[in-house]
């Protein structure tokens, strides 16, 4: 019996996010690694909705936090998942779990990713929109006029849009009027889509100056939602995701095909598990931010494992 990892992207960080993560010695070195990048008050940072959202903060929050909670798991658990996938940002940690680079490279590559990001959009205000109850489909047609494009396709009924700030509390105000629920997400930038063209290109450079391994499982990528252990079509995917459609509906499809037991989200909040309970009831998912204490996402991951 087997089981899968989600990794967290954006938006979901919050100040009590992984209480424990300080007090498991096997975390000590990925977050000594991340306070370098962040400095040491990182958690009093995350009571700020300004400063957590901002591109330099919270993908390297995203990227540090997740490896130091896989470091602490992986130890306890007697097999390595049998697929991993990351939301957005999370590819990185994924990537890294699968053993492609490694958490130190993980986290220089999550600090030049939004650097790039946010040199895209410099001088412009944008950002994403979450989107219920409506077809992307319907979403873009009803916003015609704005210039939004698909960003993430969640489901057959939400996506997740990417625009200008303007466009966005516009496309909010209509959208809401035909019932659908609108909700913004804490990302500075509109991730995933054409205005991060230059960010892609940039990323794409970087990522070729550093070897790939073969990775330990299958990895289903955000930029096609297929599965893959090719290092050369993973690198290529983890650069062209930023500038393209997540298509993390065909990446949950992937994982649910691969007839895993259950289903692990790591990282902050549990909008992952929360997706994937809605697309594939029968398999199991939960967050790990669900558990106060390591031991009881271990308990939950050997109950349905019997790892």
């Amino acid at each position: 019996m087997t089981y899968a990892l989600l990794f967290s992207g954006q938006a979901s960080q919050h100040p009590d996010m992984l209480p424990w993560l300080e007090s498991e010695p096997a975390c000590a070195e990925t977050l000594r690694l991340m306070r370098e990048r962040l400095g040491p008050d990182w958690r009093v940072v995350l009571q700020n909705p300004q400063r957590r959202s901002q591109n330099q903060f919270a993908q390297v929050l995203m990227t540090g936090t997740a490896l130091a909670a896989w470091a602490a798991l992986k130890d306890r658990l007697s097999t390595p998942p049998a697929v991993v996938a990351g939301y957005s940002v999370g590819e990185l940690p994924a990537f890294a779990c699968a053993g492609v680079f490694t958490t130190a490279q993980a986290l220089a590559l999550a600090t030049e990713r939004a650097s790039f990001m946010d040199q895209a959009v410099v001088g412009l205000t944008t950002g994403l929109l979450s989107v219920s109850g409506l077809s992307e489909a319907d979403v873009l047609a009803a916003c015609a006029e704005l210039h939004l494009e698909c960003a993430i396709r969640v489901n057959a009924m939400q996506s997740i849009v990417a625009g200008t700030d303007h466009a966005l509390v516009q496309a909010a105000s209509v959208l809401q009027a035909t019932g659908a629920v609108c909700k913004r997400l804490e990302v500075q930038v509109a991730s995933h889509s054409s205005w991060m063209c230059t960010a892609a290109h940039a990323f794409n450079e970087s990522l070729h100056q550093l070897p790939f391994a073969r990775p330990h499982c299958p990895i289903a990528l955000n930029a096609s939602g297929t599965l893959s252990r090719q290092p050369m079509e993973l690198r290529a995917a983890l650069s062209q995701q930023i500038a393209s459609t997540v298509q993390w509906s065909s990446c949950m499809e992937a994982i649910a095909e691969r007839q895993v037991s259950c289903v692990l989200e790591i990282g902050a909040g549990s909008a992952l598990a929360r997706m994937w309970n809605e697309q594939h009831p029968t398999i199991a998912a939960r967050s790990l931010d669900d558990f106060k204490h390591l031991q009881g996402a271990l308990n939950w991951i050997g109950n349905h494992t019997n790892l």
